[in-house]
């Protein structure tokens, strides 16, 4: 059945939505960069070409992932945000072309650096000494990893005296070298360990988030310094290029693959060029190159979009592919119920490592493609990552070939399952699902939702499969010897896991919503339900016309809302909470309706209180916060260091308030 724009907007969302999170804050991305890629470039094109289903919580609006519920957050002076790509020498030129546009003709260098695939991470020194680190998290607030990152030997703990500004802060990418990921790795596989890392990134990127900063330090890191942060106390440099001979002079690495600034763009597809074949031979994984005006004050008239600046551009490799055969095809059941098949191949190298599978998404993919197993296909690690089936090899068939029909039952429980005619994802609607319920799991226990800090991977494993965790109830039943049994719980582990169950019962009804995994709801729109409908009592109790009706929800969630209450056994569970403690009301946080129909942004860093403090004061008047500035958009509200949504307001003519200002506002 065709869908509408509306619908395959708001699917498309939720879709690039969840593969953030796998990707920034999971870091078990199932998808390649270059699918990621066509899938937000669908809906940029959908939503300019129906500007009334805009929304503000749409991925692009946003610069990158949610932080990690592990580390505390750190607001950015200057957002991080990240690259447009290209994929060919003819999108490159159209880029260039379009600098050139933006400067009036005006002659400009570039510089081309190597796109390595690592963690973003900002690193600040005050006066000299490493003071802060930080992930880049959502573009405007990151996570502090300082204890990790001054465990990496790359990284200069005191800058050089004679060089050294009274602030500086330099971003780049921690990375982990090929060699030391392959030591890792076969140490993970004779050890026997179930987090077998898959790719560099994913290990670079585990490594920086690890709890105990002694296991970062064996992990072997690296750090290269690409981009222009925070300066004080040091005359501003006029150019990129000499911006990384600072840094190389305070002691940090560069990239070593553009050794002078290019002229043109012919030099620039020279070098991308020569590192199609060398960039095998490099110690790190590169998907590409990253070209970046070199001027700075050329780039600041070229500006940003509102997500990126059009003065840089990462041009990146074709995928690479090779040909294997389909020796099986097994499911996997995701949080949601969703069954993803997946193909069991015959190993073939690839890209520099050895592919034993790829994901096939859904069967619409597998009727598209005309798979069968026994078949030779094409597969393809675009953005060298993640690999997929491209392309069936039909003159290879010998008749032996077996169609590929979707599962009767679940394989985690055997349940029957089910197909909406308006989905492509078969689904298993058993609540009780163990593979479900594990991921169903760590959804209600992860900081935006309940926020149990210590109810983590290893934790929901062995308390599910011992039977103590049946369901979300059996959460609040548990006992302290029931986790002293566990390998993983000593007795202050065990009392602090306690405290936190405890706490969360105490979390307001739009947490709990969230928390409950209701397909389509994300966080904002359980805060919006919890609001309207105050308890969970006259939120079950709604029809699906009444939540149809409910502000940002519509007919999508009101129908998901109607499903998962339909089950005796789900409206069993929340009787259940409410027995055992749980708070199911949302508190009457609102003081007035004096900001009713206002929308307020934010950016810069506020002196006297944090981000969400604020958006939280402007929910309370009845007021929205946006994440983009509109013509629409009532105030903007500036801290230290504000970024381009500054200036987008002094453009626009939008009304610009002080801290001050804004807390006089809404005290």
């Amino acid at each position: 059945m065709t869908r509408s724009p509306k619908e395959e907007i708001e699917a498309l969302r939720a879709e690039l939505t969840r593969h953030e999170r796998l990707y920034y804050v999971d870091d078990s991305p199932e998808i390649s960069d270059g699918e990621f890629d066509a899938l937000m470039n669908r809906l940029k094109a959908l939503e300019a070409a129906h500007p009334e289903l805009a929304s503000d919580d749409s991925p692009t609006r946003r610069v990158g992932g949610a932080r990690s519920n592990t580390f505390a957050p750190v607001p950015h002076r200057i957002p991080m945000l990240s690259l447009d790509n290209c994929y060919s020498p003819e999108e490159f030129l159209e880029w260039h072309e379009r600098v050139k546009k933006g400067l009036k003709g005006e002659p400009f260098d570039m510089v081309v650096e190597a796109k390595i695939d690592g963690l973003s991470c900002s690193i600040e020194y005050e006066k000299g000494r490493l003071v802060r680190a930080s992930t880049r998290g959502d573009g405007e607030t990151g996570e502090d990893v300082t204890l990790n990152v001054r465990t990496i030997k790359s990284v200069p703990l005191r800058l050089g005296l004679s060089l050294a500004p009274e602030v500086f802060e330099a971003r780049g990418e921690v990375y982990m070298g090929k060699k030391d990921f392959e030591a890792l790795r076969e140490a993970a596989l004779t050890e026997g360990k179930k987090d077998v890392p898959v790719n560099p990134r994913n290990a670079a990127a585990g490594s920086l988030r690890q709890k105990d900063p002694a296991v970062t330090a064996a992990r072997r890191l690296n750090f290269i310094a690409h981009s222009y942060g925070y300066l004080e106390g040091l005359v501003e440099p006029d150019s990129h290029w000499e911006y990384l001979n600072i840094c190389r002079g305070l002691g940090f690495n560069i990239s070593t693959i553009g050794n002078r600034p290019c002229r043109s763009a012919e030099e620039v597809l020279a070098v991308y060029a020569e590192y199609s074949e060398k960039r095998f031979i490099l110690p790190y994984e590169i998907d590409g190159l990253v070209i970046k005006v070199d001027s700075l004050k050329q780039r600041g008239l070229l500006g940003f979009t509102s997500k990126s600046p059009r003065w840089a551009i990462a041009f990146k490799y074709p995928a690479q592919q090779a040909t294997t055969t389909v020796k099986a095809v097994e499911f996997s059941v995701g949080r949601t119920g969703a069954i993803t098949p997946v193909a069991a191949l015959e190993p073939v190298k690839c890209g520099g490592v050895t592919i034993s599978s790829a994901t096939l998404h859904n069967f619409d993919e597998i009727g598209r493609l005309g798979l069968k197993t026994g078949d030779r296909v094409v597969i393809e690690r675009a953005g060298e990552v993640i690999p997929k089936v491209v392309k069936v090899v039909a003159s290879a068939r010998t008749g032996a070939e077996k169609e590929i029909l979707p599962p009767k039952a679940c394989p985690s429980c055997g349940a029957e399952v089910f197909k909406d005619a308006e989905e492509v994802a078969f689904r298993c609607v058993n609540p009780s699902c163990p593979v479900q319920f594990k991921r169903a799991l760590l959804h209600f226990a992860s900081r935006d939702a309940m926020n149990i800090e210590g109810f983590g991977e290893s934790s929901t494993e062995q308390l599910v499969d011992k039977g103590l965790v049946k369901g979300f109830p059996d959460i609040y039943r548990l006992r302290k010897a029931d986790l002293l049994g566990l390998e993983l719980f000593k007795d202050k582990k065990a009392d602090n896991l306690l405290a936190q169950i405890a706490k969360s019962k105490e979390q307001p009804l739009s947490r709990l919503i969230y928390a409950l995994g209701i397909r389509h709801i994300g966080e904002k729109n359980a805060r919006t339900l919890a609001q309207h409908f105050k308890t969970m009592a006259a939120f079950m109790a709604a029809g699906e016309e009444e939540l149809a009706r409910v502000n940002d929800v519509g007919p999508v969630i009101a129908h998901a809302v109607m499903e998962f209450f339909k089950s005796g056994q789900t409206r069993r569970i929340m009787e259940e909470l409410s027995l055992l403690g749980l708070n199911l009301a949302e508190p009457e946080s609102r003081v007035g309706d004096r900001l009713n129909g206002k929308t307020f942004v934010f950016t810069g860093e506020l002196k006297t209180l944090t981000r969400d403090e604020a958006q939280a004061k402007v929910r309370a008047l009845g007021g929205k916060e946006t994440s983009s500035v509109s013509a629409k958009t009532s105030y903007v509200v500036v801290g230290a260091d504000p970024g381009s949504k500054f200036d987008k307001a002094k453009k626009l003519g939008v009304p610009v308030l002080s801290e001050e200002e804004f807390l006089k506002l809404v005290s």
